[in-house]
């Protein structure tokens, strides 16, 4: 029988993206939920909009990640997003993630 090192079932867990609790704690401190719904738009797209864009793997995580840290214009109308430095680069990745995967449900 093999034993999996302690070390790597650590580093294993701490690649899982954030629980839905987890990520919407992310969003609401960050101010997200002031122009992002998860079905209606406000100020900027719904998530479910982003979502459906999207999910057919057009844009990954990791290029979400990017677009909501360094903010932008023009893709879903005329009002910037700002970006969101503040977030850190893993922050910015479970909430893609989150929102490609089960943001829109």
């Amino acid at each position: 029988m093999h034993k999996i090192p302690t070390l790597a079932v650590a580093c294993g867990l701490l690649s899982l993206p954030l629980a839905h609790a987890d990520v919407t704690q992310l969003l609401q401190s960050n101010a997200c939920t002031a122009c992002h719904q998860p079905a209606a738009r406000v100020v900027g797209p719904s998530w479910q909009e982003v979502a459906q864009r999207y999910g057919d793997g057009s844009k990954s995580a990791e290029q979400l990640a990017a677009s909501i840290k360094s903010g932008g214009s023009g893709s879903w109308g005329t009002v910037p997003m700002p970006p969101q430095t503040q977030l850190s680069d893993a922050d910015a990745s479970s909430i893609a993630e989150w929102i490609l995967t089960t943001g829109h449900q």
